[in-house]
Order: structure tokens, then C-alpha cells, then sequence
């Protein structure tokens, strides 16, 4: 047994704090709710924000233990966390963007995270302690759906957050759902940034018409009703299907697209909102 698998729950968090020193904001992406594209907005949000602020100096942890997608979005895929005496360092997606993902240490892509909450909270907490981000300007964290093990130890396991950024997608089912990742939020007194809209609508190839997929408007609802800022609203273009399964990000595939503008405005509002 490792030393650092030995360590109490305290100095779990002595050491976390220590990681946490180097890094200048750290952001929740949440959903509350599954196939809303979260791990996508996830990976374009740190691409556009790399885009901004320079390479090498965003970090994403794919907290998502038993579906980590990050690395397959980004085409971070076939590389392995490295280790030294300092501690586990991340893999490196485009624009110099630092990865960490349980996706790494799978032998293979059928094998199943088969565990039960402490075991997660535990395997969260390593990732947290040991992992040598380096200076980052912004470290990102993609929450997996729901409240549950993973969302809250994170949330109670990093030292003070910057803030929440909650991904929905129109529908009143995903509205009501997603509600609920709000007040998670609010009970934990987490700074909430503001909501992201996806599959917003869709743009006909024939005719050019702008189409709204999904009745009801729940982004903005969300945002009215609980008195929160709507950052944005991503459309729903088979281009961000189209790269993301080609491991291809969207924002950079398709820059001049509105989707990969919207990315960019957002980021925008985010690095406004936290300056």
C-alpha cells in the first residue's frame, strides 16, 4: 500500500490545499441531469477559454468516474497519467489543455468503474491530493449527472470554488430536473455563474429557418426564475455531434460556426464574471 493511500481524510485535505495554491480559478460545470451535452460543454468551454487566455494554462478533471468522455472529446485518448516524486501529472490535450481522467487508468474501453460511493469519494480525493496541475489560470471540473458521491465531495473537497456554471438543455423535463442541481448549489453555498442553454435550436440546411427542437425555453426560465445569468445559448449543430465523435473539438474544428462563437462569448462573460 501506498503512502499517500494511507493518508487520514486530513491530510487528504492539507494536501489538496497545497495542489489548489497554484491554480487561479476552479469551476464546476453541472447539470443535475444526464443528455444534456455537459461533457462536451465542458471540453469546448476549456478549449475557448485556451483560445483567450494562451496554451498550457487550463485544466479540466473528468469527475465522472464511471463515464469519463473527456479525453475521447478532446482527442486525448491512448496517452497514460505519468508519476514522479512530486506526485501524478495530467495528459495533454490541444492547446496544451491538462487532462486528468479515470479514462486513463481503464484497460480497456469495456472495462466498468464497478464501486460504491466511498470507494469514489476516495478515488476523487487521490485525484485531488496528488495530481501536479502547475500554474493554471483555470481548472475545470466535469461533474457527472445527478447530487450524488462524486459532486459532493468535490464540492466539499476543493477549497474554495470560484464558481458553478449549470448546462441544461430547453426542455421543461430538463428545467424541472436541473432546478434541483440549483439548489444543491445554494445549499452548499456555492457561487453559481450563471447557465448554459445547449440544444438551443437548429438551423434547417435547406432553408435556413431557425427551428427550436425542444419546447419550452427551460434555459431561460432556470435563469429568470431562480435569479440567475443566462451565459448562453449553444445550437444544436450535428457538426459538435460530428466532431466530438471524431475527438475533434468543435471550437476549433468549426470556428467561425455560431455554436463555436457562442463558446467563445461565453468564456467571455465567465472571465468578466470572475475578474
Amino acid at each position: 500500500m501506498s503512502k499517500d493511500s494511507m493518508m487520514t481524510i486530513d491530510e487528504l485535505k492539507a494536501a489538496i490545499e497545497a495542489r489548489m495554491k497554484s491554480i487561479g480559478r476552479k469551476v464546476l460545470i453541472l447539470s443535475g441531469k444526464g443528455g444534456v451535452g455537459k461533457s462536451i460543454v465542458t471540453a469546448n468551454l476549456a478549449v475557448a477559454l485556451a483560445k483567450k487566455i494562451g496554451e498550457g494554462r487550463i485544466g479540466i478533471l473528468d469527475g465522472d468516474l464511471t463515464g469519463p468522455c473527456i479525453p475521447k472529446i478532446l482527442k486525448a485518448r491512448g496517452q497514460q497519467l505519468s508519476a514522479g516524486p512530486p506526485g501524478i501529472f495530467p495528459a495533454r490535450g490541444p492547446l496544451g489543455i491538462k487532462i486528468v481522467s479515470m479514462d486513463y487508468l481503464l484497460p480497456s474501453d469495456e472495462t466498468p468503474v464497478i464501486w460504491r460511493g466511498p470507494m469514489k469519494a476516495r478515488a476523487i480525493m487521490d485525484f485531488l491530493s496528488q495530481v501536479v496541475w502547475g500554474r493554471l489560470d483555470y481548472l475545470l471540473v466535469d461533474l457527472p449527472p445527478g447530487t450524488g458521491d462524486e459532486a459532493l465531495t468535490i464540492a466539499q473537497s476543493i477549497p474554495r470554488i470560484d464558481g458553478v456554471v449549470i448546462v441544461t438543455i430547453p426542455s421543461e423535463l430538463s428545467k424541472l430536473i436541473v432546478a434541483k442541481a440549483v439548489s444543491f448549489c445554494k445549499k452548499l453555498e456555492l457561487p453559481i455563474l450563471g447557465v448554459i442553454e445547449n440544444m438551443s435550436w437548429f438551423t434547417c440546411p435547406s432553408c435556413g429557418a431557425r427551428v427550436e427542437i425542444f419546447t419550452g425555453g427551460g434555459g431561460e426560465k432556470l435563469a429568470r426564475e431562480m435569479g440567475l445569468k443566462l451565459l448562453g445559448r449553444i445550437p444544436l449543430d450535428p457538426n459538435i455531434a460530428k466532431a466530438s465523435d471524431l475527438g475533434e473539438p468543435y471550437v476549433i474544428s468549426y470556428p467561425d460556426s455560431p455554436g463555436a462563437q457562442e463558446f467563445l462569448k461565453i468564456a467571455e462573460k465567465i472571465e468578466e464574471t470572475l475578474a
